[in-house]
Parts: structure tokens; sequence; C-alpha cells
């Protein structure tokens, strides 16, 4: 067997090193980020948004977590954890004396429930296809058992998951949110509620949500990371304008400006010597595309969608948010193992996009709507989209709503024939290929609440799928490659959406937090720089 030991999490002494000197940071302080949008949910088994991923990540744990700032995997709520020889089996040791937030220590049997209830239908977890190589998945997932055979509380401290095949991925679920740990009675007892009701063993606990106005996250004293968090309280102010936002940071009256930059304001603000410090540019696995949903009509017909694919100008997009990007010609971002740098894809051309129309009897085009969130640049790249489409006869119909209702649109089977993805576009939740094809392109993803906003299922390529994921010997990682390759491929021949461009991402601080480029985000591990806190005026 496999043994696994935690030799140490990322502590405060790695964040203290960056930056400033150890002697200007001290536990405690606050911050305030800023957003457009309401939030969703704070329920790990249902949020799945980039706002609220990050928030549900400090109020919940699970047993595997990512150093941060890395891919590297480490044990969380697991202490150690034991994978038998043949992969199928894996023996995870909690830690002792972690508490929830309602003051009870967390067992075995919480973890069991927590599992349980992604992959229970009634959840409508957007997740739960991921645990799909949990053994008693199918089962579980269509309600014919109660909860996963393969999930197994052996004692108080110990929790034993059975796989029904080989997953290269597993560890890197357990890493999710969706594996985060509640606890049943909170649930129980807050039902539908739960995601405004939050109960995690997390750094920070929700103290204060106020709809429209503010979320307040404060610090969990009984955190079983020593020394963490280092702030005592984080204030997500919402109905902010990014415009708003930013002139709000430069003043010091707020410290992150959560939807980044405004297109507005970004070529301004990126020449400006005073944002020099503040302005942090990282690289994202992200692709933005637009969804086409294959149960509607006429986008059931590969013809019509190819021809859609072709007379999108992603050039031309790509110019409206000032170059932050570059075009995109398949679903791989591409620095995601599995990217094919000798695919051409669905290449620009109108005329050919005619041919495919005429070819399909909709020569005379159609009429159609195409939803969007509101946040700029969302609406004008939309409003792009609807001009190339016209085009070749396509009348499209803008609908721009509220991040949340565009995602909530996308997971009903008839709701939005099609969907502009940005502002929601798929960043990798983990660094492998498959992760850009169950929730988005997968059949276990075209499921009420899901994420496979066109609908796409395509049952041999999702056998392709589990084969490829078996692939865990080291011996096999190449061929596993070349097979997502080819998966990814074959997904471009029946265009289910049109990959449009890979963004990089710009955000802006205040100039008192510190940490290495990137991490700063983590609000689990941003320490403050003291000396700056109330000359700004920040409480």
């Amino acid at each position: 067997m496999k043994k696994w030991l935690l030799t140490g999490v990322a502590s405060a002494a790695i964040f203290a090193a960056a930056g400033a000197g150890a002697s200007d940071i001290k536990q405690g302080g606050s911050m305030i980020v800023t957003y457009k949008d309401d939030v969703s949910t704070l329920d790990p088994a249902i949020g799945y948004d980039w706002q609220n991923w990050s928030m549900i990540k400090s109020l919940f744990d699970g047993l595997m977590d990512y150093k941060p700032g890395t891919t590297e995997l480490v044990p969380d709520l697991a202490e150690s954890f034991e994978i038998s020889d043949d992969g199928l089996v894996y023996t995870f040791t909690l830690r002792q004396g972690v508490k929830f937030h309602n003051g009870r220590e967390m067992t075995a049997k919480d973890v069991k429930y927590s599992l349980d209830r992604v992959a229970n239908p009634k959840t409508q977890s957007p997740g739960a296809g991921f645990f799909g190589s949990i053994k008693g998945f199918d089962e579980a997932s269509s309600g014919s058992a109660e909860g996963l055979s393969g999930v197994e509380a052996v004692d108080d401290n110990t929790i034993r998951v059975t796989l029904a095949r080989p997953d290269a991925t597993f560890l890197h679920v357990m890493a999710l949110n969706f594996a985060s740990v509640v606890p049943e009675e909170s649930v129980a007892e807050h039902g539908a509620d739960f995601g405004t009701n939050p109960v995690g063993t997390g750094a920070y606990k929700m103290t204060d949500w106020t709809r429209g106005q503010h979320v307040i996250f404060e610090r969990n004293a009984d955190y079983y990371q020593a020394g963490l968090p280092k702030l005592d309280k984080i204030t997500f102010e919402v109905g902010q304008e990014p415009i708003v936002a930013l002139l709000r940071l430069e003043r010091g009256e707020v410290d992150i400006a959560g939807d980044g930059i405004p297109p507005a304001k970004f070529l301004e603000t990126m020449k400006d010597p005073k944002f020099k410090d503040q302005i942090v540019e990282g690289k994202q696995l992200h692709t933005g595309y637009v969804t086409m949903n294959v149960k509607m009509k006429p986008f059931d017909d590969v013809r019509v969608r190819k021809a859609v694919a072709m007379a999108i100008n992603k050039d031309r997009i790509v110019r409206i948010i000032n170059g932050r990007a570059v075009t995109a010609n398949q679903p791989l971002p591409p620095l995601m193992p599995g990217y094919d740098s000798d695919y051409s894809g669905q290449p620009y051309d109108v005329a050919g996009a005619k041919t495919l129309m005429a070819d399909a009897g909709m020569a005379d085009g159609f009429t159609t709507e195409l939803y969007v969130a509101n946040t700029d640049p969302q609406p004008r790249i939309a409003q792009a989209i609807q001009q190339d489409l016209a085009g070749i006869g396509i009348k499209v119909e803008l609908r721009s709503l509220a991040q949340s209702n565009v995602i909530a649109a996308g997971g009903e089977e008839d709701q939005a024939p099609m969907i502009w993805s940005g502002g929601m576009a798929w960043i990798a939740d983990f660094p492998d290929p498959s992760n850009f094809y169950g929730p988005i392109l997968g059949c276990g993803g075209a499921v009420q609440g899901g994420w496979n906003w066109s609908w796409y299922c395509n049952a041999e390529l999702d056998e392709r799928a589990k084969k490829a994921d078996a692939m865990t010997d080291p011996s096999q990682a190449d061929a596993r490659i070349e097979e997502w390759k080819a998966i990814f491929t074959a997904i471009q021949e029946e265009a289910p959406w049109v990959p449009i461009f890979n963004e990089q991402r710009f955000t802006i601080r205040s100039d008192r937090l510190d940490g290495p480029d990137g991490i700063f985000v983590d609000p689990v591990h941003i320490p403050v720089h003291y000396d700056h806190v109330f000359d700004k005026g920040v409480q």
C-alpha cells in the first residue's frame, strides 16, 4: 500500500516572508471585497461560480486541499491516507479535534454524510458527476439507493472510499468544494436555506448576510491550523459597480475589487504608475465560450451549430477586452495538458457559414436568444456576437441578467438556447483535461442545475472519458493525454459550443495586503500591513 503523511500545511511563515518584513505583519485587521452582484449560495454542494468558490473555500474544508498558490495536493481534514495496490481503495485517517462552527467535533460520519449528500439527486449538486467513480454512485445518483455504498465510516477517525474503477483524478475531486464536510444537523435545520446559513469547519464563519448589501465573515478562533487565518474579518460588499469599486480602492476604502479592473478603465489603470505594484496578472486555465442547447431546435442540427462557430469573429471580441486574451479553437486552454497545438478548429468563414445554414434548410435564418451576464464587458461581447450572427441571418435577442440568473437558466433543459459564458467562463477546478469534460461537456453535467449548458451528451465519449481516467499507472500518462486530445477533437466535430478566447485574469488590490502574486486572493493566508490599516480608514 502507498502511504502518505502530512508533513506540514502551508503556514503564515510562507507569506510573512514575502513583501515586507515579518515585523510589519500581525494577526488581525480586516478586509473589504466588492462585487456587483449578490452571492448566489454558500452551500459547498451547490455553489459553483467564480464569485462564491473562494468564499466557500474559506468556510469549509475537505479531506484534501492544495498548497496555496500551487497545484500540489496536501491532506486537509485528513491527517494521512493510504491507497490500495489496485488503486481502488482509499483509506483516510482524520485529524482529531476539528470542530464545526457550531462547536461539535467532526467525525467520519460527517464525511460519509457529506459525500452522500452531493450524490443524492435531491441536492441537485452540479458537482455530483465528479464522484462518478465511487462504488455505488449510479444507484445513489438515481435515487435507487440511500447513499454511496463505496463510502464507509470505519470508526470516528477513519473513512474508507472504494472506487468502482481506478480514477486518476480522485484525490483532486476530494479537494473540490463539493467534497467539503458539513454537519447533518445544520443541513436538517435549514434545509434549502443552508446556503444562506452555512456551517463548516473552515478558517472563517459567516456572521451576517444582508441581501443586496453585504456578507460578513469572521475569524474562526477554533480553526485547526494554528495561526490562521490572518484576518479577523472580511466584508464582501455587493451592489458595487466595478468603476465605483476601483475609485473606492484608490481612496483606500476597499481592498480587493472582486470583479477585476473594469474594461473601460483597464488601459488607464495599467498605465498608471501608482497601481504598478497593486495589479496582479494571473495565468488561468480558462476558456470563454458560447453554448448552444442541442436539445432545442434548430441547435439540434450540427450544421447550424458549425455555422454559428464559423460566423463569430473572435479577434474582434478579443479587441473588445483590450487584448487580455488569445483566441481559442478548442475547449482546453493552451496551458492544460491535452491541449492540441496541431488542431486548427472551425475557421472564421462567413460564406462557409451561410452555406451550412442553407444545407440545414435555414437559409432565411431564425430567431433565438443569447443569455449573458450584465456586468461589463459581457453585454458588449454579446452584442458583437449578435452582430456576427445577423450576418448569416440569425436574429439574436439578448437576455442580459445577473450572473446567478444566467447560471440558473443554463441549468434548465429548455430555457436558454444560447449562453455567452463570460463572467462565468470555465476555469479549471484542477489541472487535468478531464475537468474540461465532465462538468461542462459530459453527460454527468447535462442535468438540472448542472453546468453543461449545451445539454450535450455523447454516451460513447463518456465511456472513453472513463477509460482515460482509469489510466492511473504513470507509464500510461502519455497515452492518457493523447486519448483526451482525441476526445476533445471528436467533441469539436459535433460543435456543442464555440470556444471564443482564453483570458488572463487581472486583479487589483490595496497596498496593505501582502503575499506572493496570485496568493493574496486566498483570504485564509492574507497578511495585512498594520501600519497602513488606520491611515486609510479601513476598519
